[in-house]
């Protein structure tokens, strides 16, 4: 049976333009989540004026190529926001915690991307977090036990894992995906297929078919609908 794994940061703006490929790719393979770390430590910022910039460069091209939405409310609301800070070890514990939950890691990863890149919420506050996993329908009561349990130790030896196995694939960044099969990992390339969910899909269909009667999806740009 073929994995996919997915190395990520919730901050990722390049992952957030890979979102509809995921998705995708989701309806095709189980996919394991490899949080890295991004923005964790030394690299965990507060929102300055030098950080907004260096942000919106990248947020441009990677809307310019993925046609993924950047909001307002994100853009001139939580980039403008000196009292934000971008600390990538709260929602990698929120992501571990619902991933105890039944695999729904992946399902509160969209959400937060949603959250932040298009609502402008902070997603490294621990309110925001719970509230977004019960967005995703996750009973706040398990997912609170779930992040007492992934927090601290749990969340930095998850990270440094992801880290060594993405060194191991060959991979320097995020978003990484590695094809795990018969014992063997192959990095998968998805720079050519941003903003091409056809090509994607495509790509998927015909190395990974779904079952005869599937619903699937197909993406666009910005959005995965039932096919």
């Amino acid at each position: 049976m073929a994995t996919l794994h997915y190395f990520l940061d919730p901050f990722c703006g390049w992952c957030y333009g890979a979102a509809p490929l995921i998705k995708a790719a989701r309806q095709h393979l189980p996919m394991v989540l490899h949080a890295g770390g991004m923005m964790m430590g030394a690299q965990r910022q507060p929102v300055t004026p030098a950080l907004r910039d260096f942000v919106l460069l990248h947020d441009d091209r990677i809307a310019a190529l993925t046609g993924q939405p950047f909001s307002a409310a994100y853009r001139d609301g939580l980039l403008q926001d000196p009292h934000a800070v971008f600390d990538s070890e709260p929602p990698t514990t929120a992501l571990l915690a619902a991933d105890s939950l039944g695999g729904r890691g992946l399902d509160l990863l969209a959400q937060l991307q949603c959250a932040h890149f298009v609502e402008g919420r902070r997603i490294a506050d621990p309110e925001v977090l719970r509230e977004q996993a019960m967005q995703i329908g996750l009973p706040e009561a398990d997912f609170v036990h779930a992040w007492q349990a992934q927090s601290g130790d749990p969340t930095l030896s998850h990270v440094a894992a992801s880290r060594q196995q993405l060194a191991r694939a060959g991979g320097r960044g995020f978003p990484t995906l590695v094809l795990e099969q018969e014992g063997q990992w192959q990095r998968i390339e998805l720079s050519p297929f941003m903003g091409k969910g056809d090509a994607w899909s495509a790509w998927l269909e015909e190395r990974f078919p779904l079952p005869a009667g599937e619903p699937g999806l197909l993406c666009d740009a910005d959005q995965c609908l039932p096919r």
